[in-house]
């Protein structure tokens, strides 16, 4: 293969909702390119792209594929993404390593929630985007449908370069107000008989050419002066400025394909090859220490690892792209982001799928694969001798599903640990926990088919049965009012006895509160003389602040810290639901000691068994956690999704039109929403989405308390 530089690579991410056409459009790409002889079909599970035992099960994108195709001299890196919103992680990704991204549309749905989604990502990363509408040949298509919903979603800057001549299974012809021409195929697609335009569509071929060549000429001054005398520019100006367009993401063209018959394929690689911006027209990526770099292929050699996977009959493959300089086969790399180790980068592939070409060199801005590095993960930064550069992690959304995992057998558990670490290599958003607070494993992803994709793989690939049960509820336990406890703890069985005597009075903590002055319980006053206050913030949010008040010596400061142990003790396992508490102050007044039988254990469980019974009767409550939910559906589907958050709890927040759906912003316990991912798809029909963010803890109703402690109670005996 030839060496290509980095002014004739073009990265690019084809996006798209599920069901958009994204794979079948890979192998018309890559048939027309000449890399395939012979298409494949999702159907018949012989395709480049979704080649993963998985994806050929569920006839879904699982994993983002990268292809290359040779189209004009030009190399042409693709990612074909996954378009499941529960695999946005791979979007993401893609979009961090290409520089143009084209979105698929289904024109029988048009701009789905998929499509919105996308888009966002698009305009975070600022990626130019070109639309493609697919699936023209079908009954239920509607172009002009389509075209009305992308300019109501994405404004004026859409803009049409291509438009059909009929749709539906006649479709065989498009307009090209680029070019003005007209494209009409053969049944069988491919080549295109390049034709001029009907005259019944000159006047509309003519109207649109127009509002074209203004969109290229808006982003140019010397082409808008050209356009202000001339009235009118070439080709290649028209690309020029078409191409500065799409780097500031101030022109969104629309293209026309048929994928499944290959309708469309050569002129839209072509326009990719000429049009679309190279590596070097895009601002440069930065490193963590806020440096630019170029590609230059004659800079230090970098490299950033986007990908890894474990594929059949290789082993682990790393997928990368050259950020600096020529990586050559043979040239040994540092990876700075995992402790200074060395690889060596014995092969290098020029990747389409599975299907793998070697090759000598990549140089910067190109896209390849390698295999068997020891010690390197997704996300790593490889660089050679002399070079610092280490670029940032990919930032993913907040997961949205959660599951306890655990193997179907025992004596299996480290062998689940070290699948799910390979998992979470593979894919980042497949998030694992080890909950010492709910002693339970919880994988954390962005769907239930996100979930059940990782389970299908476990049991399937390496073997291993495994169960995922309902996730335990991080609650937390807190107080409400001010209480008073005493508690001697004395043991005497021989020899040196056990001997400590703990009074201490709790109340609820809020940040900046006064020290305090007297307490009043039964009738009789506690003055308090602050001696020592210690603020410690817990692992699991919240404060304890723990305040030493004993005056006369009648506990010795050497078994403060046993008691503040025995207190972190009980904040660990708080006395109504075992949760973990949080908020609370505790003031220890006064207590006795023994001279012979008092040490450390003693005050520890005088401590903690003081703590115990204030905290009871402290007006204890449980708090959830709440999230901040944020759903985007439509506007017929509105009812629907506001009848079933309400029947989770939730406080509704807000409510507005956003570009064809409605967005509802709400707060809802996380109780509620366990099978929330589920529950959406089905009310909606799959096509709405939303996110969800840890909010705050809130108080429980004091029905829901009241289940939880009767089921503790239930389960639990008194440890004390």
């Amino acid at each position: 293969m030839k060496v290509y530089q980095a002014n004739e690579i073009k990265n690019i991410s084809l996006m798209g909702s599920s069901g958009s056409g994204k794979t079948t459009l890979v192998e018309a790409m890559l048939y027309e390119s000449g890399v395939i002889k012979r298409r494949g079909t999702v159907e018949a599970k012989n395709t480049v792209s979704d080649y993963f035992p998985v994806e050929q099960e569920y006839g879904y994108s699982v994993f983002p594929t990268v292809i290359h195709a040779e189209w004009l001299g030009k190399k042409l890196n693709i990612i074909d993404c996954p378009g499941n919103d529960d695999f946005i992680g791979g979007t993401i990704t893609s979009l961090e390593v290409t520089d143009q991204a084209v979105i698929l549309l289904n024109t029988q749905y048009g701009v789905e929630v998929g499509t919105q989604n996308h888009f966002r990502y698009t305009d975070k990363h600022h990626k130019p985007v070109i639309f493609l509408c697919n699936q023209l040949d079908t009954e239920k298509s509607d172009f002009n449908k389509t075209v009305e919903q992308l300019r109501e979603s994405f404004g004026s800057k859409v803009v049409l370069v291509q438009y059909p001549l009929n749709v539906g299974p006649d479709f065989n012809a498009v307009i090209d107000v680029l070019l003005m021409k007209m494209y009409r195929w053969k049944p069988e697609g491919g080549a295109p008989e390049i034709l001029p335009i009907p005259e019944s569509e000159q006047e509309k071929a003519a109207d649109l050419h127009q509002k074209l060549i203004e969109a290229a000429a808006e982003n140019d001054e010397t082409l808008m002066d050209k356009y202000f005398e001339q009235g009118s520019l070439s080709e290649d100006e028209m690309r020029a400025g078409i191409r500065k367009g799409l780097v500031g993401r101030d022109i969104f063209p629309v293209f026309c394909v048929c994928s499944g018959r290959s309708m469309g394929v050569r002129r839209l690689m072509e326009f990719l090859g000429n049009v679309v911006p190279f590596v070097t027209d895009m601002p440069k990526p930065m490193t963590t220490a806020g440096v630019e770099v170029a590609p230059d292929p004659n800079g230090p050699t970098s490299l950033f690892v986007f990908k890894t996977s474990v594929e059949p009959h290789i082993g682990e493959v790393s997928y990368f792209k050259v950020m600096s300089g020529t990586l050559r086969a043979g040239d040994d790399l540092t990876n700075v982001s995992r402790n200074e180790g060395k690889e060596r980068i014995s092969q290098i592939y020029s990747v389409s799928g599975q299907n793998r070409e070697e090759v000598e060199q990549l140089v910067a801005g190109d896209i390849g694969a390698t295999v068997k590095l020891k010690d390197t993960r997704t996300g790593n930064t490889l660089n050679g001798k002399g070079c610092d550069y280490v670029f940032p992690l990919v930032k993913y959304p907040d997961p949205k599903y959660r599951r306890a995992i655990r193997p179907q057998a025992h004596g299996e558990e480290e062998k689940l640990n070290m699948i799910l670490t390979r998992m979470h290599e593979e894919d980042p958003t497949w998030i694992i926990e080890q909950s010492k607070e709910l002693k339970q494993t919880i994988v954390h992803g962005q769907g239930e088919f996100h979930l059940r994709t990782l389970k299908w793989r476990i049991e399937n690939n390496d073997k291993l049965p495994i169960v995922y049960d309902e996730p335990k509820i991080p609650y937390r336990e807190t107080i409400t009012k001010a209480s008073r406890a005493d508690y001697r703890h004395k043991k005497q069985s021989g020899g040196a006895g056990q001997f400590g005597e703990v009074h201490l009075i709790v109340e609820p903590y809020v940040e900046g509160m006064p020290a305090p002055d007297t307490f009043k319980f039964g009738g009789q006053e506690y003055k308090i003389s602050v001696r020592d206050t210690q603020e410690i913030n817990l692992d699991w949010g919240g404060k304890l602040v723990f305040i030493n008040s004993i005056v006369g010596g009648a506990i010795d400061a050497r078994f403060l810290p046993a008691i503040l142990k025995g207190v972190m003790d009980r904040m660990e396992q708080g006395p109504l639901t075992g949760s973990y508490a949080r908020d609370v102050r505790v003031i220890v007044y006064d207590g006795k000691m023994h001279p012979v039988d008092s040490n450390e254990i003693s005050f520890r469980l005088a401590g903690r068994n003081a703590f115990a019974e204030a905290f009871k009767n402290a007006g204890p409550k449980v708090m959830e956690p709440v999230y901040d939910l944020e759903v985007l559906v439509p506007s017929d589907r509105m009812g629907d999704v506001m009848g079933d958050l309400q029947g989770r709890r939730a406080i509704i927040m807000g409510m507005e039109s956003v570009k064809g759906f409605e967005k509802l912003t709400a707060k809802v316990p996380l109780k509620e929403l366990s099978n929330y991912s589920t529950s959406l798809s089905s009310l909606s029909g799959g096509r709405a989405s939303f996110t969800m963010k840890f909010a705050s803890y809130e108080l429980c109703p004091s029905d829901v308390q009241d289940k939880l402690l009767k089921e503790y109670e239930a389960s639990h005996k008194d440890e004390d």
